[in-house]
């Protein structure tokens, strides 16, 4: 193979390369959800306050307020709560 035909392939295939990175880049941007924060209202505070005074686990807690475990530690800390659930 003469270099400019070697050279000519390895170009074609770099572009073949690059177009299906982008498309597959393009395709993961397209699957991403968009998060949705929430304000936690005085009832989200009273519950978790009450389930963690009763021990329940923080899993149960995120659970029972539809947040997620990390949101759920993050307002307990910033509250003063201990989600401890030894006895």
């Amino acid at each position: 193979m003469r270099q400019r035909e070697y050279r000519a392939a390895l170009l074609n295939s770099f572009a073949v390369i690059e177009a299906w990175v982008l498309k597959k880049r393009n395709r993961d941007l397209a699957k991403k959800k968009k998060v949705v924060r929430r304000a936690w209202s005085k009832e989200d505070v009273r519950t978790l306050k009450a389930m963690a005074k009763s021990k329940a686990g923080v899993t149960k807690i995120a659970k029972a307020l539809k947040r997620t475990v990390a949101a759920t530690m993050a307002k307990a800390s910033m509250l003063g709560v201990s989600l401890d659930t030894r006895g």
